[in-house]
C-alpha cells in the first residue's frame, strides 16, 4: 500500500522514524514534507498535498492511505479534511484509529506528536492500517450522507436521518 505522509516541525522526528517502519512493512512511504525542521513552518501545504496525493491515489485505483502529524493532530486533521473526497480522523488511542477505519472509512490518520510516544503513535498507525472498513449498511448511509453534503450542501431526508437542505440564497 502507498502512504502519504506530511507533519509539521513537531511531527518532523516521528515521520522520519516512521518511514522506516512503514518501509519495513511492506508500503510504499511518500514523504510530503517538510524536509528540514522550522520551528515556524505551516503545515497546511505539506497536510493538504498529502490528503490531496492519497484521494488521487484511490481515484487511479491505487491502495494508499494518508498519516499526517502535527503537535496535537487537531489542524493537520481540519486541513486534510479541506480536500474533497479525503476522510481523516484525529486518533488517540488504538480504538479510534481501528474504528476510523472500520466505521467510517477514514483515509487519514492524525495524530499528535507532541500526545504520543513514536511508539505509540506506531501502535495507533499500524492499528489504522491494518482494520478494514466493515462495509456495513449503517456505516456506508452515513459517509453516503457525508459525501452527498459535499456535493449539494444538503441531506435527503431518509428512514434514519432528517433531510438537511441547502440555505435559501
Amino acid at each position: 500500500m502507498r502512504i502519504h505522509l506530511a507533519t509539521d516541525h513537531a511531527g518532523l522526528d516521528f515521520s522520519r522514524r516512521l518511514v522506516e517502519h512503514l518501509n519495513d512493512g511492506g508500503h510504499e512511504v511518500v514523504d510530503h514534507g517538510p524536509e528540514s525542521y522550522d520551528a515556524l513552518d505551516d503545515y497546511p501545504a505539506f497536510i493538504i498535498a498529502a490528503a490531496q496525493a492519497v484521494v488521487a491515489d484511490r481515484q487511479a485505483g491505487r491502495e494508499a492511505l494518508g498519516v499526517v502529524f502535527g503537535g496535537s493532530g487537531n489542524g493537520e486533521q481540519i486541513a486534510a479534511n479541506k480536500v474533497h473526497g479525503v476522510r481523516a480522523a484525529l486518533a488517540w488511542n488504538e480504538s479510534t484509529a481501528r474504528l476510523a477505519r472500520e466505521h467510517n472509512d477514514a483515509n487519514v490518520i492524525s495524530i499528535g506528536a507532541r500526545q504520543h510516544t513514536l511508539e505509540e503513535a506506531v501502535g495507533l498507525i499500524d492499528a489504522f492500517l491494518a482494520e478494514p472498513f466493515s462495509g456495513d449498511e449503517r456505516h456506508q448511509r452515513r459517509i453516503d450522507q457525508l459525501a452527498e453534503y459535499e456535493r449539494t450542501g444538503g441531506i435527503a431526508p431518509g428512514e434514519h436521518t432528517p433531510g438537511i437542505g441547502k440555505a435559501d440564497a
